[in-house]
């Protein structure tokens, strides 16, 4: 017989960048393994470097990142990471992107615009990425972006599941709040068997974060109302969203979002707003100044590690979130 036969044995090298260490120590713990020790600095002039201190030649090497401020700093590093990897032979490369950079530009409003979502995607497979991992992706089509296999994760399971454990169900009412929420506030209303209402907001598309007017359909009279999101940024259309449903007579508003991007002027609207409880994931950190009672902070570590773990066994990731998609 012909040729050297080996073990044959599958190694999982766990890497993380700088942007948020403290979700990627958890997502090891959760597997029982340990990251990759890596150096990284930065130049005076900006650049950045990366070398990791040991090797990661023949292993399925998962690379996470979450693209937080300052986003393109962290962009970059992921991909110059991506790029060690690939020069470094590894066997396979799977980009983790707990909260996927650009998203929101996923298509044209209007003329001259870029895609930047399919731009990030195009710059993640040209590094060397084999794969991509997502939790909570703006749109699904982001999927289709990317030249090679994408798993997308779900914070529904863990947010539903926690909201419903705290609110009486009977007086709950699950709100969205925009037309393109509306199939996940379903998902939400078939989890914890309740009513839908949609806030109908009119943006002025000229300007970011910005909406003109909003009107709910939908009855909230007296009901608990659960706004779900995907991310808010600078949290005006949320708290915006929040009392036009206390004005149509709301009894309590919740926010639920998977990702707390929470810039600018954030901090402040949060405080001020008459919402009793903003329920995040740990996808993006939390800004020192926006540790407060009424912010609660659940872990997406056990999921990504679960989901990590099915791609290195060659499982199923879709079993992960029956019903959900």
């Amino acid at each position: 017989m012909s040729g050297i036969t080996t073990s044959g044995e599958k190694k999982l090298k766990l890497f993380s960048g700088r942007a948020h260490p403290e979700l990627a120590k958890e997502v090891a713990e959760a597997l029982g393994s340990e990251l990759v020790p890596t150096k990284a600095l930065d130049f005076a002039n900006g650049e950045i470097y990366v070398r990791f201190l040991e090797s990661a030649r023949g292993a399925d090497c998962f690379v996470m990142q979450s693209h937080t401020a300052p986003i393109n700093q962290w962009i970059m590093e992921q991909l110059i990471m991506i790029d060690a990897l690939k020069r470094a032979s590894a066997r396979s490369i799977t980009a983790i992107l707990p909260f996927y950079g650009y998203a929101r530009q996923d298509k044209k409003h209007l003329g001259r615009e870029p895609i930047s979502a399919r731009l990030i995607a195009d710059l993640l497979r040209q590094a060397g990425a084999d794969r991509l991992m997502a939790v909570d992706l703006h749109t699904a089509q982001i999927q289709g972006f990317f030249d090679g296999p994408v798993d997308h994760l779900f914070a529904l399971p863990l947010l539903a599941d926690y909201i419903g454990g705290k609110v009486d169900r009977s007086k709950l009412t699950v709100v969205s709040p925009d037309a393109g929420r509306v199939k996940v506030a379903d998902q939400w209303c078939d989890r914890l068997d309740a009513p839908l209402a949609i806030i109908h907001k009119r943006r002025d598309m000229t300007q970011a974060n910005t909406i003109l007017s909003a009107e709910v359909v939908g009855d909230v009279k007296g009901r608990v109302c659960v706004l779900v999101d995907d991310m808010i940024d600078t949290a005006g259309t949320i708290c915006a969203a929040a009392d036009a449903l206390f004005d149509n007579g709301a009894a309590d508003v919740v926010v639920a979002a998977t990702h707390g991007v929470l810039s600018g002027p954030a901090a402040d609207r949060l405080k001020n707003s008459r919402v009793s409880e903003f329920v995040f994931t740990n996808t993006l950190p939390t800004p020192a100044e926006l540790q407060l009672d009424k912010i609660t902070t659940l872990s997406i570590a056990p999921s990504i590690a679960a989901a990590i773990r099915e791609v290195f066994e060659e499982g199923s990731v879709t079993s992960l979130f029956e019903g959900v998609h």
